[in-house]
Parts: C-alpha cells; sequence; structure tokens
C-alpha cells in the first residue's frame, strides 16, 4: 500500500525556521519524484518544490532561496527545511509525487482530496 505521511508542522514566528518530513512506504524515492504542495483555506493550492524525474529540484518563486528540499534515501524521507519564514507562508503543506513539477494536475488534486493528511504551518507575527 502506498503511504505518505507528513510531519513536523507547527507555530513559528516570522523570520523563523521549520522542517518538515515527510516518510513514504509501499515505494521508494527513486520509483516517483516526490515534493510539496500547500493549501489554506480559500486559497489555490500550490506546488512548494518538487524534485524534477530527470534530476535535479524545482521551487516555487514565491519560496526560491528560503526553503530548501532534501531526502534521505535510506530512510525513505523527504524533508523541507523552510527559513526565513513569513505570514503568507501560513498554509497546510501536503507532501506527494510532483508527475508534472510544480503543477497541481488532476491526479494530484485527486490524491490530496482522497488520501493526504497534511501537516500545518502557521506563521505568526
Amino acid at each position: 500500500q502506498l503511504r505518505l505521511a507528513e510531519s513536523g508542522g507547527g507555530s513559528v514566528q516570522a523570520g523563523g525556521s521549520l522542517t518538515l518530513s515527510c516518510e513514504v512506504s509501499g515505494f521508494t524515492l527513486d520509483d516517483y519524484p516526490i515534493g510539496w504542495f500547500r493549501q489554506a483555506p480559500g486559497k489555490e493550492r500550490e506546488g512548494v518544490s518538487c524534485y524534477r524525474r530527470g534530476g535535479g529540484i524545482v521551487y516555487s518563486d514565491s519560496v526560491k532561496g528560503r526553503f530548501t528540499l532534501s531526502k534521505d534515501n535510506s530512510k525513505k524521507t523527504i524533508y523541507l527545511k523552510m527559513s526565513n519564514l513569513k505570514l503568507e507562508d501560513t498554509d497546510t503543506y501536503y507532501c506527494a509525487a510532483c508527475n508534472r513539477g510544480l503543477e497541481v494536475t488532476t491526479e494530484v488534486a485527486r490524491f490530496l482530496d482522497d488520501w493526504a493528511q497534511g501537516t500545518l504551518v502557521t506563521v505568526a507575527a
């Protein structure tokens, strides 16, 4: 059974840092390019950072230079280190397979709707 479990969310002051984790089971990190998406109530979902299928990493313009995506294949876990957090980073963060980079495809949206739990990040002034 394929499973992705997010953790690490919490409350942090603006300018602070937080690291999210996503542990996968039922597949390896080499099988699919995994990444992070986020959504706040009333806002559109957006891709935050993803591994590219051919190698490399892509970041959204809003987090470039502040967030860092990494992974540990032995632990089957990807991480999102978030630094210099801003109020607008307050969202629920989800990990999912990035089948087309940062794009929230139909498949990604369906997965997020049906399976993803997410982890809440709240940035306070």
